[in-house]
Order: structure tokens, then sequence, then C-alpha cells
């Protein structure tokens, strides 16, 4: 079909360049990039028209040196195109001089006619010209431009994420390295050589990350790039009417839509959520002579936000999140619940035997994996890495979230183990039978063992821990006798926070300010302070609540309950 100058602008939305005189062809590859050139020549293998310079360029190269070539005297207005329209042109990857004419639905396969000789033998084949007609006004065509559309909206706003994630990272080094320099300060001129250390593995997470961030950037770059490459294939095509052209690309672009770079390249992203602090080395701010460490680099862990929870003044209702799904045979329990990234929240559902994955945005399980007896409580061990207390079958499962919910391994224990926190790489496990405390590292071997004497052997009430940032107290939840006891790790008791108000607390979150917040029987919630001298209810009203835990990116408490709702509030 001749297609005028005038009207391949249009179609392409570029700017009219070189001469302002009408002709019936244009130079394709020239419309490209915006230029109107007069074509001189026709290739009919590869259906295009050139000008002069391409057409010079295209006798040249080795793959169309011998293609078949009319010049402009040759060609006829009316039929050059309009008789090849619907001819098969693109050459076959695998049989280098045969071209793509076929298409096979069961295995969504373009091929030549050796192809579908060689490996579709037995499968219903589609001829594609007698396929092709009226494919650009087709719903197939819409569909793959939407979806193409979709997923350059998802390749930008990924890039535009790992960006922000890039000034994320440096401004966290840039807060290191000012803590580090203020310490050094205070010490004298010989713990150069150790502040080096330090600085030099701050740096060191940052060149890592900004490295994973800059892999991330480039791999969009290149997706966003092939995206619109696709779409303008195919908006040529079909502004060429070159239907069977337009039927390969149209199934290309299909498959390129199923590719799953743009999900590897969240989850690389996604790995550099990581934040650290620079922790004084207290050993070395009360005697300065000794040979120590300058500090070290903490990690806050990856699934945890940079905005804290400094204090909880009071919560505020907000609209519950369903967490019963289709094959649950009973009402849920949630004895266990967890932040684990800033947008997922992981539960324990003692009921169904199941762990859940809940997304926070979308309000809705996402994710569950059923084992074979009741989990009970939660601690998150890195962004896609948490360990579950199993008190049926006495052991510790560590799980993960990395592709899916799977078990990664586990830890046999000798007694029955509920509560369970992690801090400072270590696990810590509320026990019974007897009451006691084990301490394991995350490979699970024991490094302390010690029975809660304050407790009578034959107790059998649940036990929940939440652990003081510092490893020194641990806090345990007496629900028989209806008190928070902090001990030791030696076991000691230190202080017991008691009164008549409070009914068998369950669940515990530790705030970053040392203070608690547990939940009661009595359908309240309750915060003491971290001597557990002083203490308030926070609310009342939460039927039957047994596990607590928060976010701080949404800067929301989430209270697992004997109800297939998760309770939700905000936090002022």
């Amino acid at each position: 079909m001749a297609v005028s100058g005038h009207k391949q602008v249009d179609l392409l939305g570029s700017v009219a360049a070189g001469s302002e005189e009408d002709f019936d062809h244009c130079c394709e590859p020239c419309l490209t990039t915006g230029q109107r050139i007069e074509a001189h020549g026709f290739c009919v293998t590869c259906q295009e028209y050139f000008c002069s310079n391409c057409l010079g360029c295209h006798k040249k190269a080795k793959l169309s040196r011998n293609h078949y070539i009319l010049s402009k005297d040759e060609l006829d207005k009316s039929h050059t195109k309009q008789q090849s329209y619907n001819e098969c042109t693109e050459l076959c990857s695998a049989h280098k001089k045969e071209v793509i004419k076929f298409y096979c639905p069961s295995h969504k396969e373009l091929g030549c006619n050796d192809c579908m000789t060689l490996g579709h033998r037995k499968c219903k084949i589609e001829y594609i010209p007698d396929k092709c007609r009226r494919i650009a006004e087709g719903k197939e065509f819409d569909d793959v431009m939407k979806k193409l559309s979709g997923k350059l909206k998802e390749a930008e706003k990924i890039s535009q994420m790992a960006k922000e994630r890039s000034n994320d990272i440096n401004e966290c080094n840039k807060e290191i390295i000012k803590a580090i320099t203020e310490f050094r300060k205070e010490i004298n001129d010989r713990l150069d050589q150790m502040q080096q250390y330090v600085s030099t593995t701050a740096e060191g997470i940052k060149t890592k990350n900004i490295k994973i961030v800059q892999k991330v950037l480039e791999e969009c770059a290149s997706m966003i790039s092939d995206i619109k490459s696709l779409q303008s294939k195919l908006n040529v095509s079909k502004s060429n009417q070159q239907h069977s052209q337009l039927f390969i690309d149209i199934k290309w672009a299909e498959s390129s839509l199923k590719s799953n770079k743009l999900n590897d390249a969240e989850k690389s992203l996604i790995n550099t959520n990581m934040h650290y602090s620079f922790e004084r080395n207290s050993d070395l701010e009360s005697l300065l002579s000794k040979t120590r460490v300058f500090g070290e680099i903490v990690s806050l862990s990856c699934y945890e936000s940079p905005h804290k929870m400094k204090s909880v003044d009071r919560l505020i209702g907000k609209d519950g999140i369903n967490v019963k799904t289709s094959t649950d045979k009973r009402e849920c329990s949630i004895t266990g619940c967890a932040v684990l990234n800033t947008n997922k929240l992981v539960l324990a559902d003692y009921n169904n035997n199941k762990i859940k994955l809940v997304s926070i945005e979308n309000r809705r399980v996402q994710e569950e994996k059923a084992l074979d007896s009741g989990p009970f409580d939660i601690a998150v061990m890195s962004q896609d890495q948490f360990a579950v207390t199993m008190p049926g079958n006495k052991e510790i499962v560590v799980m993960t979230t990395y592709d899916k919910l799977s078990c990664v391994r586990s830890i046999k224990v000798d007694r029955q183990c509920y509560g369970i926190d992690f801090n400072q790489d270590c696990l810590y496990v509320a026990c019974l039978f007897p009451p006691s405390v084990i301490v394991l590292n995350t490979q699970g071997d024991i490094l302390n063992n010690f029975p809660l004497n304050f407790l009578s052997p034959d107790y059998k009430y649940i036990l929940y821990i939440a652990v003081r940032k510092d490893s020194k107290l641990l806090y345990i939840s007496d629900c028989k006798n209806d008190s928070v006891v902090s001990v030791s790790l030696q076991g000691t008791v230190t202080a017991t926070y008691k009164h008549t108000d409070l009914s068998a607390p369950r669940g515990m979150l530790m705030l970053d300010d040392g203070s608690l917040l547990f939940c009661c029987s009595n359908r309240t919630i309750e915060k003491v302070n971290g001597n557990l001298k002083q203490g308030n209810i926070m609310c009342h009203g939460v039927n039957n609540p047994r596990s607590i835990c928060y976010s701080a990116h949404h800067d929301e408490v989430y209270v697992g309950c004997g109800s297939d709702k998760l309770k939700v509030f905000g936090s002022k």
C-alpha cells in the first residue's frame, strides 16, 4: 500500500525533517528517528522502503546484501505492499534461511516449517497469513499494548524506588559516619586505627548496596528501552498494515511480558532495605585504656523501618483485617504475629495449623503454609526469615518467604517451646515442662539454658517472652499469677508488674523506649515501663487478644486474637 510521507509522520508523532516536498514513499528506518526522507528503493525481502543512504548500507550488510531490491523506477505505488502485507518475512532464529510462518497455540511458539515438523507434529498448528487478517483492529493487539503500558509503568515505578533507595543508603551512611566521628572526638588519638576499621565496614555496606541498586537501575532502564522499542515496532507494523509481522511482534511482546526480570529486580532492591547504626562500645566509654574494638556497625534488621516508635500515648482502633482463608477448618487463633518487612505481616494460626503471610497494603492473606501441628509464636530474624515455635512437636522451625513460604530447617528441643524473641543474633525461647528459657544461636546451638524458678515445676500456662535491646533483661508473661516478670539471664527475678485489674498477660511487644505493650485476657492492651513500676491501660474491649506487633512504616499496632479478625490500631 502506498503510504504518504505526511501520514507516516503523523502516525509516529515525529517532526518532519528535510524536504517539504510531498512524495509517495518515505524511508522507513529514517521515520523511526523522526526524519521524513523520500524513498529511493524497496527491499522485497524485508518489505521496507529505504532512502539512498539506508539502501546503500542495506546492500552492504552481510545479512541483507543478497536481498531482492526494487529501484525507485520499479516501485509500483498501488501494488508493492498491497499484495504482500500478509506475507511472512521474519527469518527463523533456529533455521536461518527459513521464514516464520506458523504459530503453535499449545506451546505458544512461533516457528518455520522445519520447527513445526521437528517439534510440533502432534500439535494443531496455525498458519500465520490465515490468522493475521484484521489483527490490527483486534482485541489481542489492544490487550498487548495495554499490558506493555502497565509493565512500562511498573518498570518506571521500580526504577524510581531504586533511586529513592539509593538516597536512603547515602543518608544512612552519612548518619553512621557522623556518629563515628562524634564518638571519636571523645576519646584519644590512639584509637585512629579502630575508627578506620569501623568506617571501612560502613563504606563496604554502602558500596555493596549501591551496586545492587545500580544493577536494578540498569535492568529497569534496559526493560524500559525494550518495552518502548516493542511499542514502537507494534505501532509501525500496524500503521504499515504488515499484519503478519504485527502478529509475530504481538507474540514476541506477549512472551516478553512473561519475563520475571522486574520481579527479580524488585527482590534485589528489597534486599537493600537495610538500616544500620553505629553502636558505641560501652567498655570503651568507661575504660578507655582497654584495647577494644572501636565499635561496630549493627543491623537494625531488614524488616525494621528507620521511623521508630519512640512512645505510645494511646491506641486508636481502625478497620481490622480478615485473616480467615477458604481452607481454614476452624476459627482462627492468632497466637503469634510479627512484622516481616514494610508491607508484610506473618501470623501463627494455632487452631488451623498454619503460617499466614498478610499484605498490610492490600489488607488480605496473600499466602499460607500448612504445618503438621499448631504454630505458637514468631520471631523475625531477617527480612525474609523467621522462627516459629511448635510446642506440640518440641521444635523451632526456621522459615523463609523468599520465592514462597517454606521451611528452611528444624531445631529440635527437649521441651515444649512457646514464646520466642530474637535479639543480637540469638533466639530466646520460653519453654514449659519444666518452665525455663533456652538461648540459641541462629543455627540452633544452645548458648544458655536456665530455669524459671519463680514458677512451679508443673506450671502449665502459656508463656510469652520479650527481650530488652541490650539482652540483659528478659520479660516473661505469667498468666497464672496475672503478672509480668523481668528476669536476668541467670533466671533471677528483678521486678514484677501486678495490679488488681491485670488479668492473664499474653503476647508482648518491646518498644524502642524500653517500655512494653502486652495483651490481657480481660480484653485490654496495657503498657508498662521497663522497670515494671508504672503502667496503664491503653484500650479496652479487644476480644480475646493473644499476640501483638508493630509496623513502624505504617505506624500501626496489630493484635492477633482468638477470632478471624486481626485487630488494627493507629498509635498516637
